[in-house]
């Protein structure tokens, strides 16, 4: 037979046992205060560590919870804080080239105010060979814009060089440091005739060389040196450079004159072209 506690057990023999536990522990308590003390000291060692532990615990997940929405802030305060930086370094690199531009600008505008009497046009080196050295390049214009061989180009302080070859929309231009550069010239104060030779190995060391300068030519160290009306294919009055030094020929009837250009050959990236050529200028 199957025992059933709702039906077998009947409710007022629950309740008698009940009162009777309630009783015994009340009497336990008004005569025998050291066992409720070891009572409670049993509870105190089991319950109270458990309440701490789990108070310990609350704390460290709530902790952590803090700690990673903080660590996700941050990492959002992180990345739009690169983005800034990387948007700065952006802008300052524009600022940085535009104020390269200006300058560059600003030099061929003073390089234009030296030749009033050209007409020139500003052109953009895209090219060069590999030389190391900028003794033959190609600029973005040509025969569209008026540029065709045999046009002188200047930049820095003076002559750069020659268009050799002229397309619809470029041209290529051959330094007058090129090593198949002559260009005819007039130094000291009596405006001496001379020969510029282009030379890579030489400018090099910093310098060109004129020669064929006759011995009695009035020539001194600082003299410029210019492009001579004589010459067939440069413009009157170009400055190639400044004298350095001057050297005696073993003939005894000439001397040679060490030129610092006044072009840096080293670094060119805008140009001026005189559309002018020497063939339809009359002096």
């Amino acid at each position: 037979m199957k025992f059933n506690p709702k039906k077998d057990i009947s409710p007022k023999y629950l309740f008698l046992a009940l009162s009777i536990i309630c009783i015994a522990l009340l009497t336990l308590s008004l005569f025998s205060d050291g066992f409720m003390t070891m009572l409670r000291g049993l509870f105190g060692k089991v319950i109270t560590p458990m309440q701490e532990g789990v108070s310990n615990v609350g704390e460290w997940v709530e902790d952590r919870f803090l700690v990673f929405g903080d660590v996700k802030e941050l990492r959002q305060e992180n990345e739009t804080l690169k983005k800034r930086n990387e948007e700065l370094e952006d802008q300052i690199a524009r600022n940085q080239a535009e104020l390269t531009e200006l300058a560059e600008l600003r030099q061929l505008y003073s390089l234009d105010q030296m030749y009033p009497d050209y007409n020139k046009t500003a052109a953009r080196i895209f090219s060069v060979e590999d030389s190391g050295w900028f003794n033959e390049f190609y600029i973005n214009k040509g025969l569209n814009d008026g540029i065709y061989e045999d046009c002188n180009v200047l930049y820095d302080g003076g002559l750069l060089g020659i268009v050799v070859e002229s397309y619809d929309d470029y041209a290529r231009v051959r330094a007058i440091i090129d090593d198949r550069s002559k260009v005819t010239a007039s130094i000291g104060q009596n405006g001496a005739l001379c020969t510029v030779e282009g030379s890579l190995s030489t400018y090099q060391d910093g310098y060109l060389t004129a020669v064929d300068i006759a011995k009695d030519a009035k020539v001194s160290v600082g003299d410029r040196v210019i492009t001579s009306n004589v010459s067939d294919r440069f413009l009157y009055g170009l400055t190639i450079g400044y004298v350095t030094e001057i050297l005696p020929d073993p003939n005894n009837l000439t001397v040679t004159a060490r030129i610092k250009p006044a072009v840096d050959f080293s670094s060119v990236r805008d140009v001026l072209v005189i559309t002018d050529r020497k063939q339809e200028v009359s002096y």
